[in-house]
């Protein structure tokens, strides 16, 4: 039995230790049809090689949510493997883009742990990062996942303080690709709005939905090799409260993503993911439809400038229309029990005067 994988559990984890994931991913331009094919992205960057060279990079890049998946895929057999939920993301950026043909290994670092009153699981703070072949750094983010106990009779574990996360990346963190010539990615989707066409507290209602389908969502996970019990293994969640295989949440929002083309076509990425929480679980049949808020909007040096987004994805409920956006300035607002995704995040796009 020495060598069953049982992955690791809530009291296996501490404060200060470091996970090397196994299995180094190279990434393909097999991945990134898989990906179109799984979520219907159409990112102008990430399409055409003939658009990224335009716009000053040697080729087109991985979708940014693709390298999110890949990296958080990697990190599960050890950090998540024996989860209940994913429940929240902060503080990731992206720090340069990744090619085909690039290799990324993936390191996490526990942060702090703290016991639930059930004193059936607890929830775990980690960062993680990714490097590709050359041992550059090319994402960070700290997440926090809920995972099973061994034991629950246990003696109750000392919680350990968890350090403060910023609400947002500040843009003088955000790393920004080396675009040229930006303006021409208007020519190529065939609209013309650009940073300043954005104001704060505008709200974009995205026309399109997506029903999530059985095999996509298991396909999805395999693709990023998340091994989450709680999105294969139906006769084990058959027993559990939700009755039926979560979607894993990565997918959710790389759904929710594509279905934001729509209003934002000329974004040239994501730099950073803000914070993000999973207010309610997706399962298979489940129809996705989102709405877009403008944060907040800054004027970076050189061709492009940046938008802070708040996407609130929503199941079951028709058009965009019908979602409400929460109040601004409240961190933790009480959605309605449609709502499936809060997700804060920064995207570059150009400027009409740089």
């Amino acid at each position: 039995m020495s060598k069953s994988r049982s992955g690791n559990f809530f009291e296996d984890f501490k404060p200060g230790q470091v996970l090397r994931h196994g299995v180094p991913r190279t990434l393909g331009e097999g991945d990134r049809s898989l990906y179109i094919g799984l979520t219907g992205s159409r990112s102008a960057l990430n399409t055409a090689a003939t658009t990224a060279v335009a716009l000053g990079l040697r080729s087109a890049p991985m979708e940014d949510l693709l390298v999110f998946n890949v990296v958080f895929g990697k990190t599960v057999p050890e950090l998540s493997l024996n989860a209940v939920a994913n429940l929240g993301y902060a503080d990731a950026r992206f720090l340069q883009p990744v090619y085909a043909g690039d290799t990324l290994t993936v390191t996490s670092e526990v942060l702090a742990t703290k016991e639930n009153s059930n004193g059936k699981n607890g929830v775990v703070y980690v960062r993680s990062t990714a490097t590709n072949q050359a041992g550059e750094a090319v994402l960070t983010y700290v997440r926090w996942v809920m995972v099973h106990k061994r034991q629950t009779d246990g003696v109750a574990a000392q919680a350990t303080p968890m350090p403060p996360l910023p609400t947002h990346v500040d843009p003088s963190r955000l790393v920004v690709p080396e675009f040229t010539q930006t303006r021409y990615v208007t020519g190529v989707t065939g609209f013309d709005d650009l940073w300043e066409d954005y104001a704060v507290g505008e709200r974009i209602d995205h026309v399109g939905s997506m029903t999530v389908n059985d095999s996509d969502h298991s396909i999805a996970a395999r693709l990023y090799q998340n091994t989450a019990k709680a999105h294969f293994d139906a006769h084990l969640m058959a027993q559990s409260p939700a009755g039926q295989r979560l979607v894993y949440g990565g997918h959710v929002i790389s759904l929710c993503r594509s279905l934001a083309y729509d209003g934002l076509e000329n974004c040239l990425g994501m730099l950073a993911l803000n914070g993000g929480s999973h207010v309610a679980p997706v399962f298979a049949g489940d129809t996705l439809s989102c709405v877009t808020q403008v944060v907040d909007t800054y004027a970076l040096a050189g061709e492009v400038g940046a938008l802070r987004l708040r996407t609130i994805g929503a199941k079951n409920i028709g058009t965009a229309g019908a979602i409400a956006l929460p109040e601004p300035g409240v961190p933790k607002p009480r959605f309605p029990s449609e709502v499936v995704l809060d997700l804060d995040y920064t995207v570059a796009i150009p400027k009409k005067q740089p």
